[in-house]
C-alpha cells in the first residue's frame, strides 16, 4: 500500500519544476512535460520514489540509527525544525559547518563546550568571571547553540542524510559520499541526481511542497521508532519470563542439592558418632 497520495502531492505543487532553460538533463527520467516554459515533474514517479525512501528511512530508525536532515534555505528552515524535532531526529538549518561529518570529533568537542558552559552556569563558576568575560562566554554559547544546538544529541555519525536542495547543500552531500553515508533528497529539475542514493523528484522551493514530503518521511520515521520501542519492550518481557522460568526450574534443583547436603551431613555425623562409640568400647 502506498504511503503517498497523488492528489495530495498535486495540491501541494510538488510537480512544479524549474524553468526549462535551467534544467539538468540528468533529471529527464523524472520530467513529465514542459508547460509555459516550466518543467512538470512526473508525480507518478515521485510517489514511487517517496514510498521507497520512506520505507528505507523507517528501517534505519527501527534499527536504532539516526537520520540527519539538512535544509539551510529560508523556505525550509522552520518547517524542518518543527517537523523533524517532533520525531526526535537531528537537523541542520543554519550554515553547514565544513567537516560536520568528515571531522565529526571536532564538532563533538564544540557541542561538549556548550555543555561545559552550562555546567559552569549551574555550579556557580560563571559568577567568578568578570562582566566582560561573562558577555564573551554568553555570546559564544549563543553562537554554538544556533549552529549546533539541533545536533547536540548526535553522539555518532548519522546513518543517513536527508537533504532539501542538493545544489545548496552540495558540501553536505560531498561529505556524506566520502564517508559512504546514504543520501536521501528532494531533487528539483535543475539539480544533478547523480550522487543521491534515494532521489525524490519534487519542487524544493515551495513551502507546501517541502512540508508535504516531510510529512510522509516523518510519519515513516515515527513508525520505525514506535516499532523499535515495541520490539524492545517485547524483548524485555521475554527476558523477564525467561529469568522467571530459570528461577522456577532452579528451585527443585536447589531443594535437591540442599537435601543431599543435609543427608550427607547426617551420614557423616552418624559415622563420627559410631566411630566414637566404637573407640569408647575398645577402651
Amino acid at each position: 500500500m502506498s504511503r503517498t497520495d497523488f492528489n495530495t502531492l498535486l495540491e501541494a505543487g510538488v510537480h512544479f519544476g524549474h524553468l526549462k532553460r535551467k534544467w539538468n538533463p540528468k533529471m529527464a527520467p523524472y520530467i513529465f512535460m514542459e508547460k509555459n516554459g516550466i518543467h512538470i515533474i512526473d508525480l507518478h514517479k515521485t510517489v514511487i520514489k517517496l514510498d521507497e525512501a520512506a520505507a528505507a528511512m523507517k528501517q534505519i530508525v527501527k534499527s536504532g540509527r539516526r537520520v540527519l536532515f539538512v535544509a539551510t534555505k529560508k523556505q525550509a528552515k522552520e518547517i524542518v525544525a518543527e517537523k523533524v524535532a517532533a520525531v526526535g531526529m537531528p537537523y541542520v538549518t543554519e550554515r553547514w559547518a565544513g567537516g560536520m561529518l568528515t571531522n565529526f570529533p571536532t564538532i563533538r568537542k564544540a557541542v561538549k563546550k556548550m555543555a561545559t558552559i552550562d555546567k559552569m552556569t549551574n555550579d556557580g563558576t560563571f559568577d567568578n568571571f568578570s562582566k566582560r568575560e561573562k558577555l564573551q562566554i554568553a555570546r559564544q554559547r549563543a553562537k554554538l547553540e544556533k549552529n549546533l544546538g539541533s545536533i547536540a544529541d548526535l553522539n555518532r555519525l548519522p546513518a543517513a542524510l536527508f537533504v532539501i536542495d542538493v545544489q545548496k547543500e552540495q558540501n553536505a552531500v560531498k561529505e556524506a559520499k566520502r564517508l559512504s553515508i546514504p543520501v536521501f533528497a528532494m531533487v528539483d529539475t535543475c539539480c544533478d541526481p547523480t550522487d543521491i542514493d534515494y532521489v525524490i523528484p519534487a519542487n524544493d522551493d515551495a513551502q507546501k511542497s517541502i512540508a508535504t514530503i516531510l510529512d510522509v518521511v516523518c510519519a515513516a520515521i515515527a513508525e520505525g521508532a514506535e516499532e523499535r520501542k515495541l520490539e524492545k519492550e517485547k524483548e524485555a518481557q521475554e527476558a523477564e519470563a525467561q529469568e522467571a522460568a530459570s528461577k522456577k526450574e532452579a528451585k527443585p534443583r536447589i531443594k535437591k542439592a540442599v537435601k543431599a547436603a543435609v543427608d550427607t551431613e547426617e551420614q557423616v555425623l552418624a559415622e563420627v558418632v559410631a566411630a566414637t562409640e566404637e573407640g569408647a568400647k575398645e577402651e
